[in-house]
């Protein structure tokens, strides 16, 4: 009889009669009891009460019974932690049996003890089993290590348990170096400051031995590591490579895309002109195809993979276009899959064979597919000019079939074509026109209105056309609103004299009905424009637009070269870096490729990697969606106590000519004279009182947008010409009116010319970033130096640095690429709207919690309190109060960081006294040090 017997009891008050069968003097029954009770317990039955009983059972010699004790020990030891020291005892002791299957039991049941309380007591019997001379127990004590490690890290490190595991790195048995290598990874990922795998030539050569022989987990967990290796050239690289392309023919998937991102990250190394290279992009073809022979989840993950791999490496797999033609009873998401690569993969060699598979899906049932299948055909069109013309005439076809979902998705992609092939495809618009009436989905109508819209002059009849749309305007989708009051404007400034009424109509939609501030905005912004300035009006609107690129969905390059170096992990199915879905105090360490040997290609180096701690910590700089701060500061919106009135022309216009005179201009009208429009811009409102709402945000005197901009330090050398062969680059950083910028001076002291300058940021805190590319317009002759402002953004990608203001700059030229790091002070950041309203700051002041609270002394400081005050407003650092209490004056102070993180300040200045007290609070505690700082210097300087 099998052991299902023991699941089906019911009876009641068993627990009595187990203990006695527990206690009894026959082996065989106490087996019996041990199944029965493992039994309830696996069905959820509370057994804890018989933990006494159950580890007087511990003392067999019975192989069968101690693995079912030890498996209820697991599970209760953590709710009876006092019993379990009980059974310590037992463990010691089976440490260190003859038979070496139960000294690695009594070890590997140790770790899995979460209890503080017994920890201590495995070390002694963990270290003899970390050297038993059995390779079976020794695996088993090199994972133990690392889950008492989870438990208790400090306990591990004390006792010299890292150390033994870096020598199990060397051991004779293979299984044992992969355990070492997985325990030491583990460890390593949530600790990743520490350089356990300090790995060498000599321990990589003894890993590429063992990876021969050990089972397919090892030699995951070897190749893992492997990936994480730099090698010191390209010769280490391809010896590597060689050594680990045997895995590419393993049966397990796993194993071979972890061999496969070992490749994909030295290849980086290898120079493109090595016949290696070359043999190397063919070896790994066939594994992948054989990956997509496997059950469709495994093709899914393999597909996922396939993805990146093509973005970074196409010629790779781009003879093997037949593997990825979609099957009949493939699942729909590995349609979709299949559909993408495929366009990835297209090119003028295999287009002919694509859109016949492409024309053959959009026949399918199935609607998505049906749907991306027309899409792709679009995408190619776009990707491979001369297949453009085909993949019109089969989109052409596809609208005939009067298919509805077929026909919209057709006229989305036509849009695109029209994109990225002006004034060749025109010819179609008619049919395109015919099928207006069956259009019911955002983007297709969209899609159809911009294409009126652009062609208003070749469509007879676009505004009768346009003009159906308006009709229910306010039940459309944002995105149809916004394109029809663009075609709209388009369609008045190539046909003025017949659609005046029109365009008044959709401006008066959009900028009185509407509540949707992205379509008043625009609709203001149009209507200004036509009646101020229509000839202006012309060139921004009827601009020449820029031709679409081919891959609009390419993953960005930094993010490709991070998702290749997890191939094989969750990362690369989500197309997501780790830190962006794992949660939990678990370091993420950042990842990139390998940089070229030789080559200028990559600006990222290694010694530019992030020095930043884990990407976990991120969201404390950036504030989050629902913080206070962030959103209802922005909103300072209290009515002006003074000041002359806000225009309200706008939004009262009625039935006045919205266009003013404007349109006398573009209609060639008698005299050409027109009344701008009624300014609804800022009104000058000199002198309001402090805390007048969105008076502040107007007040020239109050300090925003004032026009001496801030304090800026002398420039410095922060690249030394030794470093950067022969040029020099120091400078400073700046903000003025708004914009930041970085002040360089180039200096060539070297004996040949320099030209190509270009620069790169990594990514920083507050992402910092170039907003145009480095300018440098003659070449540097030598002994020459050239002054640059470069124009920074702060839309660049964010990671948190340490310290929080350090930039790592790279900046290459025809020699070479060079890379520096500086600090920025702070005070660059700070908003010309940093002032907040009296009552929003002594509000913000209570929330914030009082441990946010620093402390700082400014020393040596002879300024008076007006003084310091138009001081600090020069650099974005408002007094939203004054006040003097026992003759000391307190500065109530308030900024904001481009990031959106609101600071506020109390500085307390005693007339005889040369120091102040800071004190600040930031729901971003950590940035409080580096404004500190922007203080000290914004006063002493």
């Amino acid at each position: 009889m099998t052991d299902s017997k023991y699941f089906t009891t019911t009876k009641k008050g068993e627990i009595f009669e187990l203990k006695a069968e527990l206690n009894s003097d026959k082996k065989e029954k106490k087996k019996e009891a041990v199944k029965k009770v493992i039994a309830s317990m696996t069905v959820g039955k509370d057994v804890s009460a018989l933990f006494p009983d159950v580890v007087n059972c511990m003392q067999t010699d019975n192989l069968e019974l101690k693995k079912l004790v030890y498996l209820y020990l697991m599970n209760y030891a953590k709710s009876q932690p006092d019993m379990a020291i009980m059974a310590v005892n037992t463990f010691v002791k089976d440490c260190e049996d003859p038979n070496p299957l139960i000294r690695a039991l009594a070890v590997r049941t140790m770790g899995c003890i979460r209890v503080d309380k017994i920890t201590e007591y495995l070390c002694e019997p963990l270290r003899k089993c970390l050297k038993d001379e059995d390779p079976y127990v020794r695996k088993t004590a090199a994972v133990c290590v690392a889950k008492l490690h989870d438990i208790n890290a400090q306990l591990v490190e004390d006792q010299g348990f890292l150390d033994t595991l870096k020598d199990l790195i060397s051991d004779s048995n293979p299984m044992v170096v992969a355990n070492a290598v997985a325990a030491l990874s583990e460890i390593a990922e949530s600790h990743p400051s520490s350089n356990l795998l300090d790995l060498n030539p000599q321990s990589i050569n003894k890993l590429l031995t063992a990876l021969n022989e050990c089972t397919e987990w090892g030699q995951i967990f070897i190749l893992d590591c492997l990936a994480n290796y730099m090698p010191k050239d390209d010769r280490e690289a391809q010896s590597i490579c060689e050594r680990v392309t045997p895995r590419l023919s393993h049966a397990n998937s796993a194993v071979v895309l972890s061999a496969v991102k070992v490749l994909m990250k030295f290849m980086e190394m290898l120079s493109k002109d090595l016949d290696y290279y070359g043999t190397l992009l063919k070896k790994l073809a066939p594994p992948l195809v054989t990956l997509l022979s496997a059950e469709p989840e495994l093709q899914y993950v393999a597909l996922r993979n396939i993805n990146l791999i093509v973005q970074k490496r196409p010629e790779i797999l781009k003879h093997e276009m037949k593997v990825f033609f979609v099957k009949y009873n493939d699942p729909i998401y590995v349609k979709l899959e299949k559909l993408d690569i495929m366009i990835r993969l297209a090119s003028q060699a295999n287009i002919a064979q694509v859109l016949a598979e492409l024309k053959e899906y959009a026949t399918e049932v199935d609607v998505d597919f049906v749907r991306k299948a027309v899409r792709a055909i679009g995408r190619c069109a776009i990707k491979v000019e001369q297949s453009a013309e085909r993949c019109v005439s089969t989109l052409l076809d596809l609208i005939q079939t009067k298919v509805n979902y077929v026909v919209q998705e057709a006229i989305v992609v036509i849009k695109d074509i029209f994109r990225k092939y002006p004034n060749k495809y025109e010819s179609v618009i008619a049919t395109l026109c015919e099928n207006l009436d069956s259009l019911d989905e955002p983007e297709a109508r969209a899609a159809m209105i911009w294409i009126v819209g652009e062609y208003a002059e070749r469509i007879d009849n676009a505004d009768e056309l346009l003009e159906s749309f308006l009709e229910g305007f306010h039940d459309e989708s944002t995105q149809v609103q916004l394109q029809l009051l663009t075609a709209i404007v388009k369609l008045f400034l190539k046909k003025p004299t017949e659609t005046q009424e029109l365009v008044q109509q959709v401006l008066s939609l959009a900028t009185q009905d509407s509540d949707n501030p992205d379509l008043r905005d625009r609709g203001y912004i149009y209507w200004r424009l036509l009646s101020t300035d229509p000839v202006a009006a012309k060139e921004v609107v009827l601009a020449e637009k820029p031709l679409i690129s081919e891959e609009t969905d390419l993953i960005e390059p930094t993010l490709l070269d991070e998702l290749i170096c997890y191939i094989g992990t969750l990362a690369s199915v989500y197309h997501k870096p780790p830190s962006a879905f794992v949660e939990g105090s678990r370091g993420v360490t950042h990842k990139s490729l390998l940089p070229r040997t030789g080559s200028n290609e990559s600006v990222e180096s290694p010694d530019t990697a992030p020095a930043g701690g884990p990407a976990a910590d991120q969201p404390s700089v950036i504030p989050t969606q629902g913080d206070l701060l962030g959103d209802l500061l922005n909103l300072d919106l209290g009515p002006p106590v003074s000041g002359p009135p806000m225009a309200t022309a706008p939004v009262q216009m009625g039935a006045v000519d919205l266009l003013g005179g404007g349109l006398d201009i573009l209609m060639g009208g008698s005299d050409g004279s027109f009344t701008p429009a009624p300014n609804t811009a800022a009104p000058t409102n000199v002198g309001a009182p402090l805390g007048t709402g969105l008076g502040d945000l107007f007040d020239l005197t109050g300090g925003v947008g004032t026009l001496s901009g801030s304090y800026v330090a002398p420039k410095t050398v922060w690249l030394p010409a030794m470093k950067a062969k022969g040029l020099e680059i120091s400078g400073t950083f700046s903000r003025q009116v708004g914009s930041i910028s970085m002040d360089l001076v180039l200096t060539n002291k070297a004996l040949q010319v320099m030209s190509d300058f270009a620069i790169q940021f990594n990514r920083n805190s507050f992402g910092l970033a170039p907003a145009a590319p480095l300018q440098v317009h003659a070449p540097l002759a030598p002994n020459q130096s050239v002054e640059i402002s470069l124009p920074l953004n702060t839309v660049g990608s964010v990671m948190k640095m340490d310290p929080l203001n350090n930039l790592q700059v790279a900046v290459k030229n025809n020699i070479d690429v060079f890379y520096f790091s500086t600090l920025y002070p702070l005070h660059i950041l700070f908003v010309e709207d940093g002032k907040m309203e009296r009552q929003m700051f002594l509000a913000t002041w209570k929330d914030i919690p009082n441990e946010n609270e620093t402390q700082f002394q400014i020393k040596d400081c002879s300024l008076n309190a007006d003084a310091v005050s138009s001081k600090l407003q020069g650099s974005n650092i408002f007094t939203v109060a004054k006040r003097n209490v026992e003759g000391q004056d307190m500065l109530y102070q308030s900024l904001k960081l481009t990031n959106g993180i609101w600071v506020l300040a109390e500085l307390r200045i005693q007339p005889s006294n040369p120091n102040f007290t800071l004190s600040l609070k930031c729901r971003a505690p950590e940035v409080s040090q580096y404004i500190f700082q922007a203080y000290e210097t914004i006063l002493k300087n």
